[in-house]
């Protein structure tokens, strides 16, 4: 079991709704990841618990929700936190600079509580799990080691039939990879009351040649897509950084992930 060594909190607007929010974060001796949101009744961080999967992922109960948790998720999935009480004053995690890295800096900060000799538990699939669907495709095959490989191909110069692997060398790259969408459509996910919080400093728009704004590396949205998966996966409640599994991805997005994460839990065994 994995928490933090001591509370910690960050603030900041959602990128949905543009709401202010304040996350604070609890020592906990679970083994669990734990959401309050406006006092009420908690959930759990798990696949049974996601509602929505329309424009980020929703998880909650009957009496409270907490919206675009991915990139939080997977945060803790790249510091290999597995307990933990989250507690927020509104209904969406702040969008920070829409990445993973101002979360993983937080946890860092306020340290990262490991059992002496900690060794985290390996996984694997007793079969293939895969998805398959016209030009969508995510599977999951037994192997080795971890080998992830997330593939794209947008109606954008840079991003046509294009491929990213991920690998420790470039983790960090991953983590600090901003979401993305197509700059033409922002007024339209406007206007429907979606993408209020985006700025250019949060999001990556792609325009018909080039970006709004300089990556901060190559193919970053990508590598975003590669983060969604990890946070995504992460609900299975096993970190998917501990599987020794081949993950292929294909123009996937939330609803497939968790639609593979829910078939992957009743496949996953011990190493």
């Amino acid at each position: 079991m994995v928490t933090l060594k001591k509370e910690t909190e960050i603030s900041g607007n959602g990128l949905m709704k543009n709401k202010p929010c304040t996350v604070k974060f609890f020592p906990s001796d679970s083994g669990k990841i734990r959401y309050f949101v406006k006092g009420q009744d908690p959930f759990e961080a798990t696949v049974e618990n996601v509602v929505s999967t329309e424009h980020c992922v929703v998880l909650g109960n009957k009496k409270a929700q907490a919206m675009l948790t991915e990139h939080l998720t997977a945060a803790l999935a790249f510091c290999g936190i597995d307990s933990l009480d989250i507690c927020m004053d509104e209904g969406e995690v702040p969008a920070l600079d829409g990445s993973s890295k101002s979360w993983v800096e937080l946890f860092k900060s306020a340290g990262i509580d490991k059992p002496l000799f900690h060794k985290p538990q390996q996984y694997t699939v007793s079969e293939p799990v895969y998805y398959l669907n016209g030009k969508t495709s995510l599977v999951i095959l037994p192997d080795d080691e971890l080998f992830i490989s997330y593939a794209v191909n947008y109606n954008h110069p840079d991003l046509t039939r294009r491929f990213v692997n991920y690998n420790p060398k470039n983790q960090e790259e991953i983590i600090e990879a901003r979401t993305f969408g197509f700059y033409k459509d922002l007024k339209k996910f406007q206007m429907f009351g979606f993408a209020q919080g985006v700025t250019y400093e949060n999001t990556v728009g792609l325009k018909d040649e080039g970006y709004t704004t300089e990556l901060r590396s190559e193919y970053e949205p990508i590598k975003h897509k590669m983060l969604d998966l990890i946070g995504d996966l992460y609900l299975t409640g096993i970190n998917p950084l501990n599987l020794k599994c081949q993950i292929l991805a294909k123009e996937a997005g939330h609803a497939v992930h968790i639609k593979v994460a829910k078939m992957l839990k009743d496949k996953l065994i011990k190493i």
